[in-house]
């Protein structure tokens, strides 16, 4: 029997929860759907990732809310896809990360995955950031070992890329795989759709053609370069603790304030495109940084359908040796890899293998990832 697995992700752009059900060696994507946040749940998701009144109440309601939205989520793809419940081995749950705190010790995903599985009828893989916490790591970025796993090349040597609301690498050196790394570099949709949606009114700039009207600002550039983050070492990862609207508001203050400040600069095409630059730039460094003398890059995630910003990788990159594509040319759409890693990871904690790379989080080594809720 064909063991398959439905993963659930939703991430810091917090646009809606992809889910798959895949099963592995060979890698199969039986059935996909994606399930937009509604905008109630989605404001409040967006406001609970900063401190706030009343929390745990507003917590615990969507805690509950989540994981409905989700179990009822694994009932559709189950029916429109006429897979039978008793066939699916495991959900793993990611969760929607509303504080991450790794230099706290926490890192809290909510979706009651008791919920999740009393809808579902099926055993739910969840909490996969804790253990690894506990080990004294980040708890991110989990989808390094997986990426290995699946892209890993033995001849080529290969970075993926994902650009979701954060951007992220993982480093697979040919043949290599005891040397894989990777890291949050910084932000990615979480600024630009923010921006865009402030003064378009769209969730997202349509193949970044909004930011390629726009010149950017070397001066706004240079004052959201000194965010502590980027000087960071890794391991390292980053949220929307970090990288906000807020905080991108006082950035410009800052640059507003400033006595070389020009107002011919300041129009919000301009600052999309600088908040591009500030994506790609971090990008470029850590390739750089990782000694490898060229080879494919491959992107998933929203950012993979930025026409610009796929612009920007291969012109910056390229001069380098690195080809850039979406890892559609590898087979598996950028919309859904994040999700297939978590239907990979709750595999590897059915099967009791670990699921974390220790030089990729800072864990004192490797751990099985996840809390079953269920029986299998």
């Amino acid at each position: 029997m064909t063991a398959i697995y439905i993963g659930i992700m939703s991430g810091t752009s917090m646009d809606g929860i992809d889910l798959v059900a895949a099963s592995f060696d060979p890698l199969v994507l039986h059935a996909t759907l994606t399930v937009p946040f509604p905008e109630e749940l989605r404001d409040e998701l967006m406001a609970l990732s900063s401190p706030g009144d009343n929390e745990i109440e507003r917590m615990g309601q969507a805690d509950v809310a989540y994981a409905r939205l989700v179990g009822q989520a694994v009932l559709r793809l189950l029916e429109e896809n006429k897979l039978d419940s008793s066939k699916i081995i495991a959900i793993g749950s990611h969760g929607q990360t509303i504080r991450h705190r790794p230099h706290l010790g926490f890192s809290l995903q909510i979706g009651d995955p008791n919920l999740i599985g009393e809808i579902s009828g099926i055993p739910v893989v969840s909490d996969f950031r804790r253990r690894d916490l506990a080990a004294g790591g980040q708890g991110a970025p989990l989808v390094p070992a997986f990426h290995q796993a699946l892209f890993g090349d033995a001849s080529i040597n290969r970075i993926i890329l994902n650009l979701g609301g954060i951007a992220n690498i993982s480093v697979l050196p040919a043949g290599n795989p005891a040397h894989v790394y990777g890291y949050d570099t910084g932000p990615a949709n979480v600024l630009m759709d923010g921006w865009c949606k402030r003064h378009t009114g769209q969730n997202y700039d349509q193949d970044g053609a909004w930011a390629a009207n726009g010149n950017s600002i070397p001066a706004l550039m240079e004052i959201m370069q000194r965010h502590d983050y980027f000087g960071k070492k890794p391991p390292k990862s980053t949220g929307r603790e970090d990288f906000n609207m807020d905080w991108l508001d006082n950035q410009l203050d800052d640059w507003r304030n400033q006595a070389d400040y020009d107002p011919n600069d300041d129009h919000p095409e301009n600052i999309q495109a600088t908040l591009l630059k500030l994506t790609v730039r971090p990008i470029k460094k850590a390739i750089a940084r990782c000694g490898l003398p060229g080879g494919e890059l491959y992107v998933c995630g929203g950012g993979a359908y930025n026409k610009t910003l796929m612009e920007q990788l291969r012109w910056k990159l390229g001069k380098h040796d690195w080809i850039v594509e979406s890892t559609e040319a590898l087979g598996l759409s950028p919309t859904w890899v994040e999700a297939t890693a978590f239907a990979w990871l709750a595999k590897q904690r059915i099967e009791q293998q670990p699921g974390n790379l220790p030089v990729v989080t800072g864990a004192s080594g490797l751990r099985i990832l996840g809390t079953l809720t269920g029986s299998v």
